[in-house]
């Protein structure tokens, strides 16, 4: 071929692929503004929701609680007749006892007096007080049930034939979707806010069982306990949390949808409390440096098992990746939480597991959750990768060493003792204090075993399993 007849076959093939480029990236737009049409075809009629909001805030009322705080400072000579009567009246001064008052919201969910609300209004009060919209007499409620857990609590007033709200289905909220935050704070009587869904089932971390509607709607303090409605006047969520620095609102506010709600108050109306179903595992999310051993899966990594537990005997195993539960996906760990956590004990689970690049199905009877306020059972904390890495000096655990860690006595691993600044290890996210627990399927008892490790798994990437102050956590490194 000539070097012109290249030259030009050249310059063709680059025009055609500039063509082919321009072809495959073409912005579209929408047509024109032709015109603007006003909602409202009537000149005396305006654009409003009044009627449905109306009928939702005759069911939001205003709680206040009063809590008695003993003051544990005083000394004990105080209590001394001869001292109460040698300086008479300037005893009385002193301050013994003072009442701790705070302000809420709640949600009328029953013309018999049952009254919704979150746990943190009404938690370690020694008296509930109910104020009705548009009414100033004070109703002392009585306390149904807490779920620490959701933050969710019920109350009951002595009233009858009350207004009461309806509930709607919270799976079939869409981000978009017209919604109204209405509390009844501070005592000024209710307060309603207007906004969208910004988002479902998100994760904050501030309970232990959450998948939270996101709002624009403002949501201040007092409002919480308070209804998240949509167009229609039907609850979707109960008003929680905002975040803020400030405490004032900034378009981020968090409601706990109405199926989450409804299904804890059902049940502490029933017996009290609520039950829930425990798996016994702790787990993280699949994080960037663990995405090559699950590929495009998605789930929550299993880091620790509790030894007593179903999860023990149906044969899991640490770095299992939960896919499913009774065939409901799971993305992540809260995902798995909450879909163990709406089951009850001795009910089974169905778990999709993928291990060693396949899954298995793997079906588990749940035992009882422990109530954590009471004794919750302690899972001792597992790791994460970890590999022999410069820079990195390991001892085993000697009493002396558990001891001043505060390490207990069912953990075992090596630890880190002196890791270099800069360096590989600490590179890789091992830091001093951390405990190597396994590596790949080598459990680590001793420095023996973790020498034995690294030279079975050398110049390979393996995981280590991490006991560190901020919990559990995986690490892959060579």
């Amino acid at each position: 071929m000539s070097a012109a007849l290249a030259g030009a076959f050249a310059g063709t093939l680059a025009s055609a692929f500039a063509i082919n480029l321009a072809s495959a990236y073409a912005i579209q737009e929408v047509p024109s503004i032709s015109k603007r049409v006003n909602p409202m075809t009537e000149n005396n009629a305006v654009y409003s929701y009044n009627d449905v909001i109306q009928n939702a805030t005759h069911a939001v009322v205003n709680i206040s609680t009063q809590k008695k705080i003993t003051n544990q400072n005083i000394n004990p000579m105080f209590n001394d007749p001869f001292f109460q009567q040698f300086f008479g009246d300037m005893y009385n001064q002193i301050p013994k006892d003072r009442i701790e008052r705070s302000l809420g919201s709640g949600v009328i969910v029953s013309s018999d007096g049952y009254i919704i609300t979150n746990d943190h209004v009404i938690d370690g009060a020694d008296k509930i007080i109910v104020t009705l919209p548009n009414d100033p007499t004070e109703y002392t409620a009585s306390l149904v049930g807490t779920d620490k857990e959701g933050d969710i609590a019920v109350i009951r007033i002595n009233k009858t034939n009350l207004p009461f709200i309806k509930f709607a289905d919270s799976s079939d909220v869409k981000i978009g979707d017209i919604v109204f935050a209405i509390g009844n704070p501070f005592g000024v009587g209710e307060s309603v806010t207007q906004g969208i869904v910004s988002a479902t089932n998100k994760n904050i971390q501030i309970n232990a069982f959450e998948n939270f509607i996101q709002t624009d709607a403002s949501i201040n303090p007092g409002n919480s306990g308070g209804a998240l409605i949509d167009s229609r006047g039907a609850l979707i969520g109960m008003n929680t949390a905002i975040l803020s620095r400030s405490g004032g609102n900034h378009g981020i506010g968090f409601a706990i949808p109405s199926n989450m709600v409804r299904e804890v108050a059902d049940a502490l109306v029933k017996s009290g409390k609520i039950q829930r179903g425990y798996l016994g595992v702790g787990t993280q999310d699949i994080s960037q440096n663990l995405r090559g051993n699950y590929g495009n899966h998605k789930g929550a990594v299993v880091v620790n098992i509790d030894p007593k537990s179903p999860a023990k005997d149906a044969g899991l195993l640490v770095w299992d990746l939960i896919t499913a539960v009774n065939g409901k996906p799971i993305k992540n760990s809260a995902d798995l939480r909450n879909a163990i956590g709406s089951l009850k004990p001795k009910e089974k689970a169905a778990l999709s597991v993928l291990r060693d690049g396949k899954i298995q199905a793997i079906t588990i009877t749940l035992a009882e959750r422990k109530d954590p306020n009471n004794e919750p059972v302690k899972i001792p904390e597992s790791g994460a990768e970890s590999s022999a890495l410069k820079g990195m000096r390991v001892e085993p655990i000697s009493p002396q060493i558990r001891q001043r860690y505060q390490i207990p006595d069912d953990i075992q691993g090596v630890i880190i003792t002196n890791i270099a600044e800069n360096s590989l290890a600490q590179e890789a996210g091992f830091a001093q204090g951390d405990i190597i627990a396994q590596v790949e399927d080598i459990e680590i008892k001793d420095t023996s075993d973790f020498t034995r490790a690294l030279n079975k798994y050398k110049d390979k990437n393996k995981r280590f399993l991490v006991y560190s102050s901020e919990g559990i956590k995986t690490i892959v490194a060579k």
